[in-house]
């Protein structure tokens, strides 16, 4: 495999992520390339119709991309894919997501509705706003909530309001969810020495709190590593 190259395998999808620099894609058609032949020397199947190629490209001049040809057929090109249940777009923003999750968790408020004419107790109501809603609203929310839009947020949190009116209690925000899930994540990290993000988590001179990752983008500013360092290290402080 090469460096610029990283495959990442979950069940039965294979994902192929390739940094192409100075426009050679050489190194990354060779690396699916390899893939393809090694299914076909174990018996496995590679699925075309269902394979998705996705070009992330910030550049002012871009460049045509041609697609993949896997058994003499094109992989399609797509602005956006759906990754372990996770909307990713080209552009790394995080709408498309967030309007899915919207859509499921606001589906899940009518049975709510129904449990609380029906005269369940709060305790109750909450336990399946939590299992069957909250669940939703904070399913990978380390990976996207960071860098999610105000109206994206707002949109998540008008949800935990509505459930709030429904029970009749008070619920944790989309905000609180994401700052405890991530500092949760962090911490298991650190912890575990054998985990390939540890490194990235190093203590400074003093040994209470973290070195900060600097980020040139705003994007990588919000992304889950920057953000969980900020808030263990705030989190060491109070």
């Amino acid at each position: 495999m090469h460096s610029s190259n990283q495959i990442i395998k979950f069940a039965d999808d294979t994902t192929v992520v390739g940094l192409i620099s100075k426009n050679d894609e050489s190194a990354y058609r060779e690396e699916v390339h390899q893939l393809s032949a090694w299914c076909k020397a174990n018996n496995l199947s590679l699925n075309v119709g269902k394979t998705k190629e996705m070009v992330v490209d910030f550049r002012r001049a871009k460049s045509d991309h041609s697609p993949l040809n896997i058994d003499g057929a094109s992989v399609e090109i797509v602005k956006s894919t759906k990754f372990l249940g996770v909307h990713l777009e080209e552009n790394l923003t995080w709408s498309l997501n967030t309007r899915s999750i919207s859509k499921k968790a606001q589906q899940r408020l009518y049975f709510l509705r129904k449990l609380r004419k029906a005269h369940l107790p709060p305790p109750i109501l909450t336990t399946f706003y939590r299992g069957t809603i909250e669940s939703i609203l904070s399913s990978c929310i380390t990976a996207w909530f960071g860098n999610c839009t105000v109206s994206d947020r707002k949109a998540l949190q008008r949800i935990v309001r509505t459930a709030e009116k429904i029970i009749g209690v008070s619920l944790p925000s989309i905000t609180d969810i994401y700052t405890t899930r991530c500092i949760r994540k962090a911490t298991c990290i650190v912890d575990d020495p054998t985990h390939p993000s540890h490194p990235i988590f190093t203590l400074l001179p003093s040994g209470k709190t973290f070195r900060s990752i600097r980020a040139l983008t705003t994007r990588l500013l919000n992304s889950f590593f920057p953000q969980a360092i900020r808030l263990l290290n705030t989190h060491t402080t109070n």
